[in-house]
């Protein structure tokens, strides 16, 4: 009889963390990870580069608002790259959804293009479609340990992809 309260008292403690850390983190969660100032550091188009991006929910919640700055100036003194992102888990349609809108040039509205991408663990993997042959991937991938996000970002022509962005995000403290 001790033998068997002592195994449900073991299962009782033991299930339940077992089961916690096979769960996948909730797509909603990720995005609140994503939440907060960043720096972002690394390499674009072949050149080194560092931006400013601040991010947080807009729109009742519903979407993830993030906003991108070269700290890089053009003769002007206007930052040379901008980015205004929203992001958003669809429940309905289990998929992440992006607009993407940026300062090199105004079709980000009119082009139709969304990126999409289904929940894959602490990685978000959007593609966006620009024809039956181009498109661009654009991936996100949160490192818990060092709360670090890694962006990835590679064109794709004829199923050939090309590297585009290899960078990370720290947090601005």
């Amino acid at each position: 009889m001790k033998a068997l309260i002592s195994l449900i008292l073991l299962l009782v403690m033991f299930v339940p963390t077992t089961l916690k850390s096979q769960q996948l983190t909730s797509p909603d969660s990720l995005l609140n990870r994503l939440t907060g100032k960043w720096i972002l550091n690394g390499t674009i188009d072949g050149q080194k580069t560092i931006h400013d991006i601040d991010v947080h929910r807009v729109l009742n919640g519903q979407y993830v608002q993030l906003k991108e700055v070269s700290r890089e100036k053009d003769q002007k003194g206007n930052p040379l790259y901008e980015a205004i992102v929203y992001i958003c888990w669809e429940e309905s349609k289990k998929q992440y959804s992006c607009l993407w809108l940026d300062n090199t040039s105004n079709g980000g509205i009119s082009n139709g293009i969304i990126g999409r991408a289904k929940q894959n663990g602490d990685k978000i993997e959007m593609l966006f479609k620009y024809g039956d042959t181009s498109q661009f991937h654009t991936t996100f991938l949160y490192y818990k340990g060092t709360n670090t996000w890694q962006w990835l970002m590679d064109g794709e022509e004829n199923g050939k992809l090309q590297p585009f962005a290899r960078v990370i995000l720290t947090k601005n403290i």
